[in-house]
């Protein structure tokens, strides 16, 4: 008996007798239940991309991670993906089959901060096993070949995958000087590079803010004139998943998402996946209270910092961010930049380092956000400060409530 068969899951978890019923109700959970049991069924009738692969159950004890971690990973998967808990025996499943699925690993002009995102851990965690996983043919940063050798394994999986392999790009594009990065034996620019191997790829997905949006290369006065992968990549499926560096999570979700369904997810208007880009930090932030009462830190070290009070007076650009940092966190979700008593520099956004990147609100920048005096005045202005803020979107929920109260005093 395989460790993750049906009879093996239904061990493992107990599956309510009908499908949870959300926003989106009963009758697609149901249709979308059923799509993702074909397409497994479909992937564990392929064989594995590497012939000699070992057994998930194997891969679980050679990094000593135990079923009740492999479990709690499942769990957190399933509510990454927004998902029902009835499909946690699905996502199980999914991360036995994650070898049928080809992955070639590209870097441009980059810091290779991603990659080392993906190694950085003080312990083996799920997340790295199921990227070790993976059959990644191609990874500049990681693999052991060089030279003939390493030339060889690219051409070799773009030939026996043409039309399969996910191509993930990490770094941006210098498209105002292509010279500025050129690569392998037979030289081609990053821009050539990136458009050959998206030519035969499944989907592209551009992994940090380099790849997305140009990231810090692209800050002024851009001598490179780097860009991110969706300005040179066209007709092609493209996810991308932003910040400095990302988190594992997010790309091991996107992952997940295509071999459940064989689909992308849903994106928004950047290209992002909505299950981690479709919220902002500030609806999220631990210190979230605080700015509702307007309690801030005024100076680093003051009483404010001390009792961990809202950093948007010294800079923090969480309310102009769409990321779950403050959901799934950094260092195997130990901590994240705001709790740290550091603001949010807005790394998931484009242009983050010319806008974002400063220890000052954006009202005392020459960058505002629209409505009226920009959100600064919802901390020095207590009455109209606060239309400001209903204006743009901030604090909202704390204006609901006030009306709500007076509606109750005036029965």
């Amino acid at each position: 008996m395989q460790f993750f068969s049906r009879e093996h899951m239904k061990n493992i978890f107990t599956k309510p007798t009908n499908y949870v019923d959300t926003n989106k109700g009963e009758k697609y959970y149901k249709s979308l239940y059923e799509k993702m049991r074909k397409r497994l069924d479909e992937l564990k009738a392929m064989k594995p991309v590497r012939e000699h692969d070992i057994k998930f159950e194997k891969a679980l004890d050679m990094w000593e991670l135990s079923r009740r971690d492999f479990l709690k990973w499942v769990s957190a998967t399933t509510a990454l993906l927004m998902l029902p808990p009835t499909f946690e025996p699905l996502v199980a499943e999914a991360a036995e089959v994650m070898n049928r699925i080809p992955i070639i690993w590209i870097n441009i002009q980059d810091c290779d901060g991603n990659s080392e995102a993906l190694l950085r851990s003080s312990a083996p965690t799920v997340d790295e096993l199921i990227l070790d996983y993976l059959s990644v043919e191609y990874h500049e940063t990681l693999m052991a070949a060089a030279g003939d050798q390493a030339e060889k394994c690219l051409e070799d999986a773009v030939r026996d995958f043409k039309g399969k392999y996910l191509l993930f790009v990490e770094g941006s594009i210098p498209v105002g000087m292509p010279e500025a990065f050129t690569i392998g034996r037979h030289p081609e620019t990053g821009v050539e590079r990136v458009q050959r191997l998206a030519k035969d790829a499944a989907a592209v997905i551009a992994v940090g803010s380099c790849a997305t949006f140009g990231g810090i290369p692209a800050a002024y006065p851009n001598p490179t004139g780097a860009v991110g992968v969706m300005d040179v990549v066209k007709g092609k499926p493209i996810v991308n998943i932003p910040a400095c560096p990302h988190n594992p999570a997010n790309s091991v979700g996107v992952i997940m998402h295509y071999i459940l369904t064989g689909e992308l997810p849903e994106l928004d208007s950047l290209l992002r996946p909505k299950f981690a880009f479709g919220y902002r930090i500030h609806d999220n932030c631990e210190r979230r209270a605080h700015f509702d009462a307007g309690e801030y830190v005024e100076e680093w070290g003051d009483e404010g910092a001390k009792n961990n009070f809202c950093l948007y007076k010294m800079g923090c650009k969480g309310p102009f961010t769409f990321n779950n940092c403050s959901i799934i966190r950094y260092n195997d979700g130990t901590n994240w930049p705001i709790g740290v008593g550091r603001g949010c520099i807005g790394c998931a956004e484009p242009d983050f380092w010319d806008k974002y990147a400063t220890e000052r609100p954006l009202a005392n920048s020459d960058i505002h956000p629209p409505g009226l005096w920009g959100v600064e005045a919802t901390v020095d202005k207590v009455g109209l400060g606060i239309l400001t803020a209903t204006a743009i979107g901030i604090g909202i929920h704390a204006v609901a409530s006030a009306v709500a109260g007076k509606k109750e005093e005036t029965k």
